[in-house]
């Protein structure tokens, strides 16, 4: 019994940890796929989330940055973690389409590393404005405590254990980030295969000039596409600050396992992307276990054995491998 509660909460963690993969890549994914666009500045969209998270849900003391120097103590509104995972998707939904707009569309037909170098500059940029004004020091991001609080109803909890059969006591927040993560995933993919827009998306990604001669303004439906891939990368930001280190390296940091991610399950498809976000939280979690040491390097294994044996990725078209 013991075992079997072991592997049970190795799978639970695993799955926690890649719904903050698969969020991020699904964003890169779609970008990738529809506008063929590397956009090596999502993590600096996911630091942008989680600041924006912590601001609108709580008031965290500031002891370093230029904010601390300026004279502010504190920062944040702190007006609860709902009001932050509705205004935080919005917000960098707006984010992404200023920076498709004014900066990606320039890049459409320019090679690749000339779109990898302007946009990892662009996430260096927003890294150290972040550490110039809030500091290195990490800031705390408290896991909420109830959502939905209104008047006389105390709200529904989402944080301490909650009792699992076999598995025991098991935070409560991250079955949340897992359950919040599948229903957005399965909105996008929705929006994306049985809408309109997603017609026009999908055709555009197939043939642009044809989808232009048929009278239909293909640029709309693009700057849409890469302000949804920016706003999920903003609630990765919301739901993973709390679990995880808030500093404004992050994004830096998270950047890397979420092209990974995307490479394991292929290049434009949503369904790839949640297959190697999987892959990749089950298999940090297992090393992290057993062999603490190998847990970054598994991460790199997996992505390399793919490559050799399936290089469009496990789900991706050979069409849209980057």
């Amino acid at each position: 019994m013991s075992l079997l509660s072991d592997v049970l909460v190795i799978l639970l963690n695993g799955l926690q940890q890649g719904a903050i993969y698969v969020l991020l890549a699904v964003g890169l994914s779609i970008i990738l796929g529809t506008l063929k666009f590397v956009n090596f500045a999502h993590g600096a969209l996911y630091l942008v989330g989680t600041y924006t998270g912590l601001f609108v849900a709580l008031n965290v003391p500031l002891s370093n940055g230029k904010l601390a120097e300026w004279g502010f103590s504190s920062f944040g509104l702190d007006i609860g973690f709902l009001a932050a995972l509705l205004f935080v998707p919005l917000f960098v939904f707006a984010v992404g389409l200023l920076m498709e707009r004014y900066l990606a569309r320039a890049f459409y037909d320019r090679p690749d590393t000339d779109q990898i170098l302007v946009t990892f500059g662009l996430a260096i940029v927003v890294q150290e404005l972040f550490r110039v004004l809030f500091g290195s020091n990490s800031l705390p991001f408290e896991q909420p405590e109830r959502i939905l609080s209104v008047g006389s109803f105390a709200g529904i909890p989402v944080s301490g254990p909650i009792a699992l059969p076999i598995v025991g006591n098991f935070p409560q927040w991250r079955l949340w980030v897992i359950g919040i993560t599948a229903v957005l995933v399965a909105l996008v993919y929705l929006l994306v295969e049985y809408t309109d827009f997603g017609l026009v998306v999908r055709a555009g990604t197939r043939d642009a000039e044809m989808v232009r001669l048929l009278g239909i303004k293909i640029t709309r439906p693009y700057i849409v596409v890469f302000g949804i891939g920016a706003a999920l990368a903003g609630v990765a930001g919301v739901v993973g600050g709390p679990l995880n280190v808030v500093n404004p390296t992050i994004g830096t940091n998270i950047l890397v396992p979420a092209f990974l991610t995307v490479v394991i399950g292929g290049g434009g498809s949503i369904a790839g992307a949640v297959v190697g976000g999987i892959v990749f939280g089950l298999t940090t979690a297992a090393l992290v276990a057993f062999a603490p040491a190998w847990s970054q390097v598994g991460l790199y294994a997996i992505a390399a054995i793919v490559l050799l044996t399936r290089p469009q990725g496990l789900l991706g078209d050979e069409e849209v491998t980057p």
